[in-house]
């Protein structure tokens, strides 16, 4: 992510930023940034992304939907795409659609992202289907992710069920942590028989036995907790947390658990371990835990840093409202802002970032001016450049 100074920004005297009215840009100098999404140039990528993101929606919206379907280059395609979605206009719809059936690969994968997120009858049988043919280590999670979401469906329960048994690792612990944050409570038999088993995966089902928060699962995870390996401790601990059991003590376990990694040379994998855990926590709407990870972070420099930073960025964009309020509590704000922007560089999730920064970018107007909420959106507008 570039540092550059942000295009369309105005500096105030006071050194306090202050978006424009949005002024109409020419239809030239829209298409010129959009194509300059596909920059080599990262400063170039970002400055264009800034210029379409603070064009008007009616400005840039048909512009971007053309962009998508039709641009010569396919990763401005992908872009645009992305960009078009932080809009929320109802006419990306039918873009995302198309999407679905597109040679690209990133196209395909914003797509499922989209209708994860905008759910609608009939689109459960067509993702279904769609699982014949995905088989690109980022699209099919992407995909199963989505799954996720229509699990009201009868078959989707039925083939998400499945997943969670047979498959590559890699696509198998996207089905398990998606179906934790979907609290999907049809898969609990399964996921408690993954998390049985010492591996790559029991990490995963076990924070999403606690994502779901069926106490049917606390008997395997209070076995675990005399069984299995001390680095999956901290997961272990956190699941039981979230499923409401103890909670003060857990947590407090897992921080003085990646307390003790971050003093101690050779403990990266249960530093890791521990600030999954508390990411997990906060996502699901602890947010001391949050705070916690912040105050560890802060002072910390790589390899400490790097993992304690990819916890607080997927946090926030599993539970950007939460991260907002903590973040407006906090004296130290701009630090905390730089330790998010680490973890977006370090995560490249475009499709989250995007509506995180949509996000960010409505709170700041919808807060009455002078606000603590429009200074922290102030902040992150200023400090992550979008």
């Amino acid at each position: 992510m570039t540092r550059a100074v942000a295009a369309g920004i105005v500096l105030l005297s006071a050194g306090v930023w202050s978006p424009q009215a949005e002024a109409p840009v020419s239809v030239a100098q829209l298409k010129s940034a959009i194509d300059n999404l596909g920059r080599f140039d990262a400063a170039a990528r970002s400055a264009a992304a800034r210029t379409v993101r603070r064009a008007p929606a009616a400005q840039a919206v048909p512009t971007l939907m053309e962009a998508a379907a039709s641009h010569a280059d396919g990763y401005v395609r992908f872009r645009a795409l992305v960009l078009l979605s932080g809009f929320n206009d109802p006419r990306a719809r039918d873009v995302m659609v198309s999407a679905l059936d597109d040679p690209n690969d990133r196209l395909r994968t914003v797509a499922y992202a989209y209708f994860e997120l905008n759910p609608e009858p009939g689109m459960a049988a067509r993702l279904v289907k769609a699982l014949d043919k995905e088989e690109t280590e980022f699209v099919r999670p992407a995909l199963t992710r989505a799954l996720a979401a229509y699990g009201s469906d009868p078959t989707v329960r039925t083939v998400m069920t499945g997943l969670v048994m047979r498959g590559q690792d890699l696509f198998r612990g996207a089905v398990i942590e998606a179906l934790g944050d979907y609290h999907a409570t049809y898969a609990l038999a399964p996921l408690m028989e993954v998390a049985k088993l010492d591996g790559p995966l029991q990490e995963d089902a076990v924070l999403a036995l606690g994502k779901i928060g069926d106490k049917r699962a606390l008997e395997v995870l209070a076995s675990l907790q005399k069984s299995a390996p001390r680095v999956r401790q901290p997961a272990i601990a956190s699941a039981i947390c979230l499923l409401g059991v103890n909670c003060q003590s857990h947590q407090k376990f897992v921080v003085d658990t990646a307390t003790f990694a971050m003093k101690n040379l050779g403990f990266q994998d249960l530093l890791r371990a521990s600030a999954r855990g508390l990411g997990a926590l906060a996502a699901g709407g602890r947010q001391d835990a949050a705070g916690t990870l912040f105050d560890l972070g802060l002072p910390a420099r790589d390899p400490i840093r790097s993992p304690i930073a990819l916890a607080i960025g997927t946090a926030a964009m599993r539970n950007t409202p939460l991260m907002l309020r903590l973040l407006e509590s906090r004296a130290d704000l701009r630090d905390c802002a730089l330790l998010l922007r680490d973890a977006f560089d370090m995560l490249e999730e475009d499709f989250e970032e995007e509506r995180f920064f949509a996000t960010v970018r409505r709170t700041y107007w919808q807060a009455p001016a002078g606000s603590p909420t429009r200074r922290t959106a102030d902040v992150l507008i200023q400090t992550l450049e979008f």
